[in-house]
């Protein structure tokens, strides 16, 4: 997969890109990231890229024609259209749903703002999608876009060691994760369940099952709201309120 990066830090997203399992996945070949200066692309002396908004007010506005010629220059990369999503904290809200979507396309592009935002008229005409990390406002779209491209990057096959992992993270069935444990097994801040260490792998499956319901149900009831359980989830997921009463 690759992705390109419309952003004024360039170095700023590569570096934080560059690490971990992202870092793996692109010396691997499962992801490839190329960033765009709209810097590069102004044309006056000043390498202007901003300007006062209209109306008044505190604050920029990122100007229409850089930002363009570099969603254009990132578009002539690639043969066929492109998607173009903008990070904004007015756009909707990413959740791992869309995250596996857009694992599954080939190219995507990223907007990055700066300032009070990017001329609305560039969003109309130029842009597919906007998407929000959360309801707060950062100071560019630099650290949502780094969000985004580890959440998509670990979802390329091979990126992680063990296929498993990411579909056992929380919230790609829906649910939170369950807790998880290692050595030692004795520690005087608590042991490992004991079921952990049984070996009866349809026990240790039906406990994470059971605490993951449990911990949805404790800490994000609202995620619980749109799932269908069916009747054995419905009775692990009394059981653990069951055992958490007292």
């Amino acid at each position: 997969m690759r992705i390109d990066v419309i952003t004024l830090f360039p170095d700023f997203v590569a570096q934080c890109a560059g690490i971990g399992v992202i870092g793996r996945a692109q010396e691997r070949g499962l992801l490839a990231l190329h960033a765009w200066n709209p810097r590069d692309y102004a044309t006056d002396a000043y390498r202007r890229v901003d300007e006062r908004p209209f109306g008044g007010g505190p604050g920029m506005v990122m100007l229409i024609d850089p930002l363009r010629a570099a969603l254009n220059a990132a578009r002539a990369a690639a043969a066929e259209p492109v998607k173009t999503i903008y990070l904004s904290p007015q756009g909707t809200r990413l959740d791992q749903a869309k995250v596996a979507e857009l694992a599954q396309r080939e190219r995507i592009i990223l907007l990055c703002g700066r300032y009070e935002g990017v001329d609305e008229r560039l969003l109309r005409h130029e842009v597919d999608e906007e998407l929000s990390i959360g309801d707060y406002v950062l100071s560019g779209g630099e650290l949502p876009a780094a969000v985004l491209i580890d959440a998509i990057g670990r979802l390329q096959d091979g990126a992680l060691n063990d296929a498993d992992s990411a579909r056992q993270d929380s919230f790609s069935d829906g649910l939170l994760d369950c807790p998880h444990y290692t050595r030692p097994e004795r520690h005087g801040l608590g042991d490992v369940p004991q079921v952990l260490m049984s070996g009866d792998h349809a026990a240790i499956a039906k406990w994470r099952r059971k605490q993951a319901l449990g911990r949805t149900w404790q800490r994000r009831p609202d995620l619980l709201t749109k799932l269908k359980l069916n009747r054995e989830d419905e009775k692990l997921l009394f059981e653990f309120q069951e055992d958490t009463k007292y």
